[in-house]
């Protein structure tokens, strides 16, 4: 507020007889603050606030102080929210009756004023004698959900109740339109976003918010639960991509001992497997008879109990066959370390900082499947050169408690992350820290104080974060590993088998197979980074590797499009060589059915879409070498199309114009349209479909 009107409005209740009566007058007949922003009325009703504390003589008290209170409420009601603390302050609402407030947001309530009888509630702090359920129930109908957590926000008691409600109508047979009948004709309804998922995401929300324990809502988390174990059979049984021993783990900690849950994954086990694998279960967890589906009571029956020799006889052969085919760690067993205690983890210290090393880092903890809050580090992976430290956090985290040393590990890793001598290489390096920092409070400003980083993943722009095949559950842990391996693939030869990935990290002992996949997921990134640094060019990358990537680790998954291009030099949509600068002609037009391509493995969806359009395609597998390309090019006089690193050393065993780099986080539409129109491809009505698909 300008100085000259201060001074006019401080002239302006000086004149007046009884400046608190004279603002209301001034309210009551004013409009201008029925609308957004700062009113003249604002700003008077702030300036008396102030002016109020030099004239303190001004203020009323008794029948008087009643009246202008009950004046002030009228103007409450419909008046901006910013004007609520300068009134309630000069007019003194907290000491008004309590009973008179009360029956006057009733007032408002009643004449279906949900969210100024809400917001008055909140400023007076009335929710203590209203009752949650009727208070709240109207503004979620309006998807007034920050309101109603604020309503909660300082009353434990009121976020219990609140959550009890929510949770209730969440129960499976609860009919949602008995609570919007009751509310017909209520303005600004949104029918579309009360529904039971935006219930359970309100639940969860809360209870990560408030710090409650989820044992208070059994529906919502039963719930949870139940989608987990759809998305477990989905993993184990569909997609084929989770071992036995993992997918046991999951599923008995997501059951555990709910008879609920129990039931229902019999009833997967029926449609998944045999009536004999759910008689298994059923006895596991010893359910009575009466639970179970006739076959499977029957199935009981004659249930003996065997040794599977079969099954393992298939693990080893299988252990074999894997090797071949998926990156090995090359150093010996005997230098994995796993450590449990605060002496061993000194020998790893006394390694690790010294100036000039390079270390590999990872971390893993147990998938949370969307359950509430932020996963906590079970695992700490530790690479050098000659050996591998994985460190048992929660195992070390207990001695701490009770040895009184809590400071020293976090003390040790803060070092470790802010030695600007010491290369900590990384993958998606953010999110690990964000974990880190769940796990242990004192390490959470690690990554700002982070120096001397290299965060492989913004090297890697080969592979989106998640393919879409995955299901929605998937999103909670993003897997950022998809692309390690990968990256595992075009730089090393082989991908990382990552069955372990979403293996259960807190149970102890670790399994032999998560102790190799642990060690293996660091020390990768030693192998990569050197090979990068020896022959940054044939990756595409400038030769001052250390000097583009070595910073902190600033790169979150969501971001990495964005960010990778502004600090990676990138192969990815580079034309070929004899492109757009050298021939400033485009090539004569051709037909699709003149234009033959093989298509790199990960740009299947691009082959599919151009073989739509009449185009001769031929397509690599997922575990094909990128270098069969190639051959395919050469002997059948093809153009090659590939994405991302493979590019420089495909482009080179080709003729020159033979090899093409489509921008791989464009979807197969954008691809296929920067194809046709670099190489002038001209597709008529007769092309689509021309081919059998």
């Amino acid at each position: 507020v300008s100085q000259q009107l201060k001074e006019e409005i401080g002239r302006g209740f000086a004149g007046l007889e009884d400046p608190l009566a004279g603002l209301l007058d001034m309210l009551e007949s004013s409009s201008d603050w029925k609308g957004k922003g700062h009113s003249l009325g604002y700003y008077i009703s702030t300036e008396l606030q102030l002016w109020i504390k030099e004239h303190p003589a001004v203020q009323q008290s008794g029948i008087k102080l009643k009246k202008l209170q009950a004046r002030v409420l009228q103007i409450l009601a419909q008046c901006p929210a910013n004007l609520l603390d300068p009134l309630i302050s000069i007019y003194q609402l907290h000491t008004a009756d309590r009973n008179y407030l009360l029956e006057h947001v009733s007032h408002l309530y009643h004449k279906g004023h949900y969210k100024e009888a809400a917001m008055l509630s909140i400023k007076l702090k009335l929710q203590p004698d209203q009752d949650v359920e009727k208070m709240c129930t109207p503004l979620l109908l309006q998807d007034k959900t920050n309101l109603v957590e604020d309503y909660v926000g300082e009353y434990p008691e009121l976020q219990s109740k609140l959550l009890q409600i929510l949770d209730s109508w969440c129960e499976p047979g609860f009919n949602i339109s008995n609570i919007t009948r009751q509310y017909q004709g209520l303005s600004r309804y949104k029918p579309d976003k009360f529904n039971r998922k935006m219930l359970n995401k309100l639940v969860f929300r809360l209870l990560d918010r408030f710090n409650i324990d989820p044992a208070l809502c059994p529906n919502v988390i039963n719930q949870r639960h139940l989608r987990t174990l759809n998305y477990l059979f989905y993993k184990r049984f569909v997609e084929k991509t989770m071992t036995q021993e993992n997918w046991t783990d999951h599923v008995q900690s997501t059951v555990g001992e709910n008879r609920w849950l129990q039931g229902h994954l019999i009833q997967l086990l029926i449609s998944y497997c045999d009536l004999n694998t759910a008689a298994r279960w059923a006895q596991r967890y010893n359910l009575p008879k009466e639970m179970l589906p006739y076959g499977v009571a029957e199935e009981l029956q004659k249930l003996q109990i065997q040794e599977r020799v079969e099954e393992a006889v298939k693990a080893d052969s299988y252990e074999e066959s894997k090797k071949k085919d998926y990156y090995q760690l090359p150093i010996p067993r005997a230098d994995i370390h796993f450590l449990q205690t605060w002496e061993e983890t000194l020998q790893c210290w006394e390694k690790v900082l010294q100036p000039g090393q390079v270390v590999g880092i990872d971390m893993e903890w147990k998938p949370s499947f969307g359950m509430v809050g932020k996963p906590r580090v079970s695992l700490l992976q530790i690479a050098l050169k000659d050996e591998v430290f994985l460190l048992d956090l929660p195992r070390l985290l207990e001695q701490a408690e009770t040895e009184g040393e809590k400071e020293k590990l976090p003390h040790f890793i803060q070092m470790l992350y802010s030695d600007a001598a010491i290369t900590k290489l990384g993958y998606g390096m953010s999110g690990d820290l964000n974990s880190l920092a769940a796990t242990w409070s004192a390490l959470k400003d690690t990554d700002k104080q982070a120096r001397g980083v290299v965060d492989l993943l913004k090297v890697d722009k080969q592979v989106d974060v998640l393919s879409p095949e995955q299901s929605y559950e998937d999103r909670e842990f993003r897997q950022p590993e998809k692309g390690l391996s990968l990256l595992v693939q075009h730089v090393l030869g082989k991908p990382l088998d990552k069955t372990e990935q979403l293996s259960n990290w807190e149970k102890r002992p670790l399994r032999e197979e998560q102790i190799l996949y642990a060690a293996s997921d660091a020390y990768c990134l030693l192998e990569i980074y050197e090979k990068l640094c020896k022959d940054p060019a044939s990756f595409g990358l400038s030769s001052d590797l250390t000097e583009s990537l070595v910073g902190k680790p600033s790169i979150k998954p969501r971001a990495k499009k964005q960010l990778n291009k502004q600090e990676v030099p990138s192969p990815s949509g580079q034309q070929c060589q004899g492109s757009d600068k050298d021939s400033p002609r485009p090539p004569a037009p051709i037909s699709p059915k003149e234009f033959s391509v093989v298509c790199d493995n990960m740009l299947q969806g691009l082959g599919r879409y151009l073989r739509c359009l009449g185009v001769d395609v031929r397509m690599l597998e997922n575990e094909d070498d990128h270098r069969k390309a190639a051959e395919i090019a050469r002997q059948e006089g093809r153009v090659i199309l590939t994405s991302g690193l493979p590019y420089q050393t495909l482009q080179s065993q080709v003729a020159e114009g033979r090899c093409f780099s489509v921008n791989c986080s464009e979807k197969a539409k954008e691809q296929a349209l920067q194809v046709l129109k670099h190489f002038n491809v001209q597709v008529s009505l007769a092309d689509i479909f021309s081919r059998c698909q």
